[in-house]
């Protein structure tokens, strides 16, 4: 929220109610120091530690990622043997204007979280690849374009993982049943997916619980079936944490070695979801649970498997069933569908993730974000993105019908996503952090070797089945480019457009218009000025509301705004027309809507009622008795009524622009408007008190 005086308001004897009510308003100001929002160790009026993370809350939250992040790598043994990304380009955005939307404002840098610990020591070339990168828009458009691109297969992979999770675990009833046709196994699969994204409206919070008990109970099996099977069949695989041996492989099998490196890579699928989960999750609890049960468990199992395989050579493509004794068959089986169900979990939670910060980027179409928990934030859900993906997912499995294809599509989906990340990452290293030149050549060779190596070896099958992945992200890239384009089109039509500070002087003192009681929000995605759509409704409505509040959504490029912090308000002159302007700021992590109960979440109206406490951060002292005037005007025009309008934009593109433009702005971005959601419905606006007005933009 915006500075305010900390003076003590003097009491005024001749109204004792006007006392409490000046109490209450500095109750409500109460200033969090920015310090202790940046070390999460905030405490409120009664002391408490209102956004610090307890042992106990951490625990909980380990016991959940284990159902929602680790379903994935965890039943990865089911099929090895058989065959984030938005953050770190909103880490550069803060650092460096690469955006493509001239909104930034110098206030932004006084939001906590938007602080950066850097070193103090500047390097030149720092400076230089920050001012390449600012003054290169083919720079800026690059780095847009690759964080799509990555986002894209994070999408992509969100499809893939639940197809060759559960089709894996469905196929091994025929251990048991050999007379099962490949038909009865695909239709069983999608049967068991299309259930999957039902529950997913319940909420990752819900859906954790109830998932991590049963992966607690398969890392226990895999992990005691692999030192059985160690101990049983060849105690001496351990030898293979020798790297020597990794030469020798590649020295006798050649280029069949290079090729396998494609079904290796399965062995890490599923480590991307805790980098698209982290979100939903407190970073201590993910490494509790990777470092105590996660690893362990894997290695076991992966070792066991070693050893089943120096006896039994020719049981590759069956391994996992295989090696598990007779004994233990169903209840082994019945426990892997159960977690390869859950492995899918990870990525779809991953994708709302990912979605949800492109969006709050102005880089994916508007879908409503549902946030799914009081208890934890960033735990979200989009109905329209779980549909189409529960769609996508029966489409491949049906039309894939075996693993093998599907291993070699999401084997590119995810090498591709490690890739892009690590070529951000050393952007991030050289600008940001600052690191050693020598260190950073060190990560190129090694890790960018690494990848590529990896990376060759996925595409060389990319007839068959390969090609999956770069499809999908050619669609979803193309959805995301045409939905960016006009987004910033749009921006920039309302930037030349804006009311003029003049233009308002005018309509201020113009006796045409007269003043009706109550309150006007005027919505709006321009953070500098005051937007068309107000001169537009005066042109047709010839009244002005006693209050008038123009509401800027702007999302800044980190995770979180912290509440206290996220409503600024600014008083516009003229003083006696009572308009203010509120910049309503969010991070890419923030949900945006108000009204779904949330701590901290306030409905629409709220925001108006608090104009008063924050109307006067221009400069000077602000005068008790003026501000408290200004307090009771607002308030007096909320109960009088609150009305949201809203902006109906219909663009099109200008005359006489080329047969490209045109199908760009007439037909794909109005057919995706379309076919998504509105602004009202994405931010709840009640539709009794909401004004829609029509407005055409020639781009």
């Amino acid at each position: 929220m915006s500075t305010v005086s900390d003076d003590p308001i003097v009491e005024t004897d001749h109204h004792e109610e006007v006392s409490d009510q000046r109490q209450n308003l500095f109750d409500k100001l109460s200033r969090i120091d920015s310090l202790d929002v940046e070390s999460a160790k905030v405490l409120d009026r009664h002391g408490r530690a209102s956004r610090a993370w307890g042992w106990s809350a951490i625990l909980q939250l380990a016991f959940q990622s284990l159902g929602v992040i680790y379903g994935d790598i965890g039943t990865s043994p089911l099929y090895v043997y058989a065959r984030g990304t938005f953050a770190l380009y909103s880490l550069i955005c803060r650092y460096a204007k690469v955006g493509l939307i001239p909104s930034q404002q110098a206030e932004d840098a006084d939001v906590s979280n938007f602080q950066l610990d850097l070193p103090t020591k500047r390097l030149k070339r720092a400076s230089k690849l920050k001012s390449t990168l600012e003054n290169s828009n083919f720079a800026k458009i690059f780095l847009l374009i690759i964080t799509m691109l990555g986002t894209s297969m994070v999408i992509g992979d969100g499809v893939l993982t639940p197809c060759i999770s559960v089709l894996s675990a469905v196929g091994g009833i025929r251990e048991a049943k050999s007379s099962l046709s490949e038909g009865t196994i695909v239709w069983t699969s999608a049967a068991i997916l299309v259930c999957l994204f039902m529950v997913q409206r319940f909420g990752t919070d819900k859906v954790g619980y109830t998932f991590a008990p049963i992966i607690c109970i398969w890392f226990a099996f895999i992990g005691g079936i692999g030192v059985y099977n160690f101990i049983k069949f060849d105690p001496t695989v351990v030898k293979a944490i020798n790297p020597n041996y990794i030469v020798d492989y590649f020295k006798r099998n050649k280029k069949d070695a290079w090729v396998s490196l494609g079904g290796v890579v399965l062995a890490i699928t599923g480590t991307e979801a805790m980098f698209a989960d982290v979100g939903h999750f407190t970073v201590r609890s993910v490494q509790i649970s990777m470092c105590t049960v996660t690893y362990p468990a894997l290695i076991l199992a992966y070792t066991g498997q070693a050893s089943f395989l120096r006896k039994h050579e020719d049981l590759v493509s069956d391994t996992f069933y295989k090696s598990i004794p007779n004994g233990i068959y169903w209840p082994m089986f019945v426990i892997a569908v159960a977690a390869a169900i859950i492995a899918s979990q990870a990525m779809i939670s991953g994708t709302f993730s990912i979605i949800q910060q492109s969006l709050a980027l102005g880089c994916f179409p508007r879908v409503k974000v549902v946030h799914t928990s009081t208890k934890y934030e960033g735990q979200v859900y989009i109905p329209e993105v779980n549909y189409l993906l529960m769609l996508a997912c029966v489409a491949v499995t049906a039309g894939f019908r075996t693993t093998q294809k599907i291993g070699n599509a999401y084997g590119i989906a995810v090498v591709f996503v490690m890739t892009l990340t690590s070529s951000l990452l050393v952007l991030i290293m050289i600008m940001i952090w600052k690191t050693s030149i020598l260190l950073i050549i060190a990560y190129v060779i090694v890790i960018g070797s690494v990848e590529l190596l990896y990376l060759s070896s996925v595409l060389y099958k990319f007839d068959q089945g390969g090609y999956l992945p770069l499809a999908f992200a050619a669609f979803i890239v193309t959805v995301m480019c045409i939905w960016s384009n006009v987004y910033q089109r749009k921006y920039h039509y309302e930037l030349d457009h804006k009311v003029s500070p003049q233009k308002f002087k005018e309509i201020a003192t113009n006796t045409c218009f007269s003043r009706i009681p109550g309150l006007a929000m005027f919505y709006s995605e321009l953070v500098h000025g005051i937007p068309p759509i107000f001169k537009h409704y005066l042109e047709n409505v010839s009244a002005l509301h006693s209050v008038l509040v123009f509401v800027s959504i702007k999302s800044l490029p980190i995770s979180k705004v912290p509440v206290e912090e996220r409503f600024r308000f600014r008083r516009v002159e003229p003083r006696e027309l009572y308009v203010f302007r509120c910049a309503a700021r969010y991070g890419y992590t923030d949900v945006h809507n108000e009204g779904d109960g949330r701590p901290g979440c306030r409905e629409k109206d709220d925001i108006a009622s608090e104009n008063g406490e924050n109307m006067n951060e221009n400069g000077g002292e602000i005068s008790s008795n003026g501000w408290l005037e200004d307090v009771e005007m607002v308030e007096k025009a909320r109960e009088a009524g609150v009305v949201h309008l809203v902006g109906e934009n219909e663009v099109i593109a200008v005359k006489g622009a080329g047969i490209g433009k045109k199908i760009l702005i007439n037909y794909a971005y109005n057919f995706i408007k379309r076919n998504l959601r509105q602004t009202d419905k994405v931010f709840e606006i009640p539709h009794k008190r909401l004004l829609k007005v029509g407005m055409t933009y020639e781009l």
